[in-house]
């Protein structure tokens, strides 16, 4: 073999090409996942249980509290149903925002001992938070099954859409605020902050129709922008309007929103792999 054609087999040590990187290296991705998914249940002795007793104990809180004390459950038809769908979407993107950020920290030792793609790391913990949020999604369609729900394809693609929309913009976020957490720490205490104000800034508790009344319409725009409220609605769309409750009403333009937080996923995702890659070379050193 000639000089040349070696040379131009050979590749720097550490070189990565971000994503493309992590899926060439499936097989070690899904060790990580079970590594994660193992450690997360190991020593419990309902295991995997958790991951339906969890999301029923915070549904049954807000549920007494919103629905009961403050009568939501009367002024919203199905209420349970409208309630779960919600929250699990936000839970989901919550878990893998948060693990996301904390996931080079916590792998601090892995990191300064081996190469792997970084990437792989903020990616695992979205994978890890789609393998928690199918209990719960499996629990929302029982309990809507119970009710009449009866599934359509649009309803069944705008859960699949949501999720994807989420698994999109949590992946960007955790490579975005994962990496800076290397460094900085506080992006953690920043995060957490987001993760709280997202419940509230979403209609997981009340209806969409509540903010429209009181806001501004330039206002009521952002709040659409936002791209979890199309993510909770296309929840919602798909779970809990094919019951046909009374008074609901689609969120005006939601395919539209649905579309713009698609791409603001996609934007995030980029700007996400490009400060990576800009900071990845100090992750051992500041590790």
């Amino acid at each position: 073999m000639s000089s040349s054609a070696s040379q131009e087999m050979l590749v720097s040590p550490g070189r990565s090409i971000g994503i493309v990187d992590v899926l060439r290296r499936r097989y070690l991705l899904s060790l990580i996942v079970r590594k994660e998914v193992g450690i997360r249940y190991r020593g419990s002795v309902l295991g995997w249980m958790w991951s339906y007793v969890k999301p029923l104990v915070q549904f049954v809180v807000f549920f007494v509290a919103l629905g009961v004390f403050l009568g939501l459950n009367k002024s919203i038809e199905f209420y349970p149903i409208y309630l779960l769908s919600g929250i699990t979407i936000v839970t989901f993107f919550n878990e893998a925002f948060s693990n996301g950020t904390r996931s080079l920290v916590d792998n601090a030792a892995l990191i300064k001992k081996i190469y792997l793609p970084r990437e792989m790391f903020p990616i695992a913990s979205v994978l890890v938070a789609i393998v928690n949020a199918v209990p719960q999604i499996i629990v929302i369609v029982a309990i809507a099954l119970v009710f009449g729900w009866t599934p359509s394809l649009l309803s069944i693609a705008a859960v699949i859409l949501a999720l994807v929309i989420v698994a999109l913009l949590s992946t960007g976020l955790g490579l975005l605020f994962g990496a800076i957490n290397v460094t900085f720490r506080d992006a953690q205490s920043f995060v957490e902050i987001i993760a709280m104000m997202s419940v509230w800034a979403s209609p997981v508790m009340y209806q969409w129709q509540m903010v429209q009344r009181e806001l501004p319409e330039w206002l009521f725009v952002l709040y659409r922008l936002n791209p979890v409220t199309p993510t909770v609605e296309l929840f919602h769309y798909g779970l809990w309007m094919p019951l046909e409750p009374a008074g609901a009403a689609q969120i005006p333009d939601l395919w539209f929103y649905s579309g713009i937080a698609l791409g603001t996923s996609l934007a995030i995702l980029t700007i996400g792999q490009f400060v990576f890659h800009r900071l990845e070379g100090r992750f051992a050193q500041d590790l």
